[in-house]
């Protein structure tokens, strides 16, 4: 029924066509510079005005294509346009989430306020010995560059141990992940306003979690507290990332809290450090 409709408006469009062009031969014929007679006068008037209701729908077609294919477009370009906006509000989102953890970090680490006394010394790691892996490692710069035996060594994501040996040109460091832990680690824990003290006391390495000990307050300890140190002693600056909690048990005896805190820091692949050096005043 439908294709019957369609052949009806093709074949009258058609038959339109052949008459416009007949009338126009015609008009051709009789819009010539000599006089008209009557006859041929009206003739063309009846051309001319056939032509005008003739174009009408022919015009009314040609109107529509040319408004489907300028909605078209205009939707096209809607598309492009969304497309853009929803690419804005995502660049939006990930630039409001960097600034939020970069504000983070900076008010995490603090690092302007509590290491105001020390000056920072970029150095590269030569050696590591594979049969002493958590141990130790060597770095290329020594006395001569200003380090002693006994300050902290930092890399971008935390602390990682501190000085035991200097040459003039290269410094043995023992890291917080080593078995020989001389001197335990004094260490704070945030939780909300306030602090909760204990000791960094043993590594983990097939988990990369530190464990704290020594911590008696009843207060709980949310997953993801942050972790710093105390400054208290004369190797570590206060306020140096250790890491954050991973999870929270007690000892045999049920009386003390037992602390997991997994680090940043990828202790399998140090290339560069930073030692903390004191400002001579």
């Amino acid at each position: 029924m439908v294709n019957k409709k369609l052949e009806k408006k093709y074949i009258i469009l058609i038959v339109l066509l052949f008459v416009a062009i007949f009338l126009g031969i015609i008009t051709k014929i009789v819009t010539d510079d000599r006089k008209l007679n009557p006859i041929e006068k009206g003739i063309k008037d009846t051309v001319v005005s056939i032509n005008k209701v003739i174009n009408i729908p022919i015009n009314f077609i040609k109107n529509k294509v040319v408004e489907k294919r300028e909605k078209k477009d205009l939707y096209n370009k809607y598309l492009e346009l969304r497309k853009r906006v929803d690419e804005h509000y995502l660049d939006i989102a990930e630039m409001d989430e960097l600034e939020k953890e970069n504000k983070e970090l900076r008010k995490l680490l603090d690092i302007d306020k509590t290491l105001s006394d020390y000056s920072y010394l970029n150095a590269t790691v030569i050696n590591r010995n594979i049969g002493y892996w958590y141990n130790t490692i060597t770095i290329d710069k020594g006395s001569s560059s200003g380090i002693k035996k006994n300050i902290a060594v930092i890399t971008s994501d935390g602390l990682i141990g501190k000085v035991i040996k200097t040459t003039n040109f290269s410094s043995t460091i023992k890291l917080l992940t080593s078995d020989e832990i001389d001197s335990k680690v004094s260490v704070k824990i945030k939780v909300e306003d306030k602090y909760i003290y204990g000791l960094l006391t043993s590594y983990k390495k097939e988990e990369n979690l530190f464990v704290i000990e020594g911590i008696s307050e009843s207060i709980e300890i949310p997953v993801d507290s942050l972790v710093t140190t105390t400054g208290m002693g004369d190797i570590f600056p206060s306020g140096i990332l250790i890491g954050k909690v991973k999870s929270v048990g007690t000892d045999n005896f049920d009386l003390a809290k037992i602390v997991e805190v997994e680090s940043n820091v990828d202790f399998n692949d140090i290339k560069f450090v930073t030692v903390l050096k004191r400002k001579v005043k």
